[in-house]
């Protein structure tokens, strides 16, 4: 849904039936089939159910718990097998279906049911998408967390003084004093439960690293919040069955209460506000390196197509999950049918409650919707293309975000190739060289305290890599001598927990085709005999190749090596040199996992079992997550694990790779105010493995040959080179500029 966009209308645009093939359709209007709902068409799907009396459906906003309410539109991706026979085949356009979450809270039952709702620009059917869910899994909408928080304010009440006592902050009224609070999650421990631990915390710039002490479980089962209730307090500690018994105790004398620094004195260290001083180098008050386009962009952006040195692909900002890669190809050969974020979690450890039951999976926050502004300079240059997106989830209307991706040429900084061939007579015979470059393509998750930039990018010798960024807050609960076991103490009064990040991707890939097959190339040693010295030996590297793998054997659990090489061939295509066209797929050495298989809330998350699983592809196996898992992991609506009780052949078929990365991370202090990008980003990379003759880069121009001139008194050079001597100089006159709000449209 990108404001330079132009949505095609398949029933417009694409034939639905002819009595000879027709060609393929023109590039833009085959991506168009991936491109997100247009604010037009999110519309037209929420007027459509709206007007349906059968489901009777209320605003979302306002109102009470006791209604039906649409919670989140966006489109639901066309069929594999269709998509590939109108633009491979020429075949009928897929006609384009919205995807509909309702929650039904004002029924006898409560539940959730997904529709598919179509078809578009003109809905005229809906059709249940999948059961129905249980309404306790359910993500928490804007007005649930509206009576929380008064519903905390409430039963907070009888502390009153006793919050202004230990943080000189208070609830409302609160004037620039005010409390907040984060919540964790899953809400329970057990299917069909609603509680909730809260961390009370003082409202300033980087909250998360102010708790006060104080937690609070609160049931909120019930669609009455006058039945909610706080069931256990927490503070410094101590547990209590209530507020009312904290209050009594403390001003009785017998709670341990710290009185925390005053603000905003010794409260600062949570902002970006520049303090201290480097000791060497220059001044840093300058602006520092920018990337420059002397010629302008070197890549189209048209719709939600780019291109690209060779690649060509569809993209999306799916609203739930994130960004979703679409028909991938390199030289007008396709590399992957779908790349695209499934889900991502942290998982923590802690004494006080709240942090022993965090177990963030970030998709129950509808993880895609989180794609705030980009600032140009810092989230991405300021030469970047900037496009906006449009959601709608927990909103009666679409959402314009605003510069919510960017895309744009990166300099790498290392040559893509290089060579100095030297004549060892002070001299050489040449040099070539040609400029790194890759294009990214990026957005933003901020999910609570955390930031997450994806990433995409593309190299002009057909590699693809896949990467992200960590950023942001740690989440932080209140320093007790015994929290020191599960973290460290980066502040007065501040824990910061430990916790392993986890990312999960799904790789269709159809490398050539989409009959491949799957084979790993290990690393062993032979001992032979040397042909020219009798009786003497030699130990030389051999490669060990397993092929004809079934999907158990190509499931590989964490904690056990992985095999070095990991190809996606084509058997049927084979490339000038005898070997079959490949892709190697490259992943991270090492990663973390805090969940033990006999956890019950791993069962939600069963994916993260493996670094890699591969799995025949199939239409019922188009997610490894859900939105209902982060409040039902118990009895998760997905389970990745029987993906792979079939146990099917990954010879010659249409496979899918489900890759997991992740690190373990454990704050400190160098973590105030926030964790840096360095060091902190995972992912991995789709190699060319014998997939082209040569490497594709040398069609770049951007290569420079120096070779010395047949004058060797003279001592010069011949330059060769195929771009404008000089780059020239550029730099941006437009000022900095950001807003940051999001608005319906």
């Amino acid at each position: 849904m990108w404001s330079t966009s132009v949505v095609f209308l398949c029933g417009l645009l694409c034939p639905l039936g002819a009595a000879s093939r027709p060609p393929p359709p023109p590039p833009q209007k085959a991506a168009s089939i991936f491109s997100d709902l247009t604010p037009a068409e999110l519309r037209a799907v929420r007027s459509f159910l709206m007007s349906r009396s059968e489901l009777g459906l209320q605003p979302s906003e306002g109102g009470t718990l006791r209604k039906n309410s649409l919670f989140l539109v966006e489109l639901l991706a066309p069929k594999k097998k269709q998509a590939l026979r109108y633009l491979d085949a020429g075949g009928p356009c897929p006609r384009r279906h919205a995807r509909a979450v309702v929650f039904f809270g004002g029924e006898v039952k409560p539940n959730v049911t997904e529709y598919i709702v179509g078809p578009l620009p003109t809905p005229t059917s809906y059709r249940p998408f999948g059961p129905p869910v249980a309404y306790t899994s359910r993500p928490m909408d804007l007005l649930e967390y509206h009576l929380l928080y008064h519903s905390m304010q409430a039963a907070l009440a009888p502390l009153a003084s006793f919050l202004q006592d230990i943080s000189g902050f208070s609830l409302e009224p609160c004037g620039a004093r005010c409390l907040t609070f984060t919540d964790v999650a899953p809400r329970g421990l057990a299917p069909g439960e609603r509680r909730t631990w809260i961390i009370v915390q003082r409202s300033v710039e980087g909250s998360f690293l102010h708790p006060i002490g104080l937690e609070l479980l609160i049931d909120h089962r019930d669609l009455d919040p006058d039945a909610w209730e706080v069931q256990k307090v927490w503070y410094n500690g101590q547990y209590f069955d209530n507020p009312e018994e904290l209050a009594r105790r403390y001003a009785q004398g017998q709670v341990d209460a710290v009185r925390l620094p005053p603000h905003p004195q010794h409260s600062q260290f949570s902002t970006f506000v520049p303090r201290g001083n480097f000791t060497t180098g220059p001044p840093p008050d300058r602006h520092g390196a920018k990337v420059c386009e002397p010629a302008g962009h070197s890549y189209y952006v048209r719709g939600n197509r780019l291109e690209y040195s060779g690649w060509s692909l569809a993209f999306r900002l799916r609203s739930s999950t994130g960004l979703q890669l679409f028909d991938v190809q390199f030289n007008g050969e396709r590399i992957a049918y779908e790349l695209s974020v499934q889900e991502a979690i942290a998982f923590y450890g802690g004494s006080s409650p709240a942090t022993m039951q965090t177990k963030y999976i970030d998709v129950g926050y509808m993880m895609g919707s989180l794609t705030h502004e980009l600032a140009p300079g810092i989230d991405c240059p300021e030469v970047a293309t900037f496009l906006d997106a449009h959601h709608m989830c927990d909103a009666d209307g679409p959402v314009r975000y605003p510069r919510a991706i960017c895309i744009f040429e990166l300099p790498t900084g290392v040559p893509m190739r290089r060579h100095f061939d030297n004549n060892f007579q002070g001299g050489s015979n040449f040099y070539g060289g040609l400029e790194g470059h890759a294009l990214v393509l990026r957005t933003t998750s901020t999910v609570y305290n955390y930031d997450y930039i994806w990433d995409f990018l593309f190299y002009p010798n057909g590699v693809l890599e896949t990467k992200v960024h960590a950023t942001g807050y740690v989440h932080a609960s209140f320093y007790t001598s015994e929290g020191l076991q599960y973290g460290n103490r980066i502040q007065t009064h501040v824990l910061g927990n430990m916790h392993t990040h986890l990312v999960h991707y799904k790789v269709d890939l159809d490398v050539a085709g989409s009959g491949n097959s799957f084979e790993t190339v290990e690393l062993a040693f032979e001992e032979r005999g040397v042909p020219w010295a009798a009786g003497r030996r030699v130990v030389q590297p051999v490669l060990q190749r397993r092929g004809r793998l079934r999907e158990h054997q190509a499931a590989f659990p964490f904690g056990e090596p992985l095999p070095r090489y990991l190809l996606f061939s084509n058997p049927r295509r084979r490339g000038r040199w005898g070997h079959p066209r490949s892709y190697r797929l490259q992943l991270a050495s090492h990663a973390d996992r805090v969940l033990p298989r006999h956890w019950h809330e791993e069962r939600g998350v069963s994916w993260s079992r493996y670094h890699l699983a591969v799995t025949q592809d199939h239409a019922k196996e188009d997610r490894s997550s859900s939105m209902y898992i982060q409040n039902n992991p118990w009895q998760p609506s997905v389970s990745f694990e029987s993906f792979l009780q079939d146990d099917e052949s990954l010879e010659d078929q249409d496979l899918v790779a489900w890759v997991t990365v992740g690190f373990l991370h454990i704050p400190h202090s160098e973590d105030i105010p926030n964790t840096a990008t360095p060091g902190n980003a995972v992912g991995f990379l789709l190699r060319p493995f014998n997939f082209f003759d040569e490497d594709p880069s040398v069609a770049s121009r951007r290569t420079i040959i120096v070779r010395p001139t047949q004058d060797s008194l003279r001592k010069e050079v011949t330059i060769q080179r195929w771009t404008p001597d000089s780059p020239g100089s550029c730099v941006s006159d437009k000022p900095f500029s950001y807003n940051g709000t999001y608005s319906p449209v």
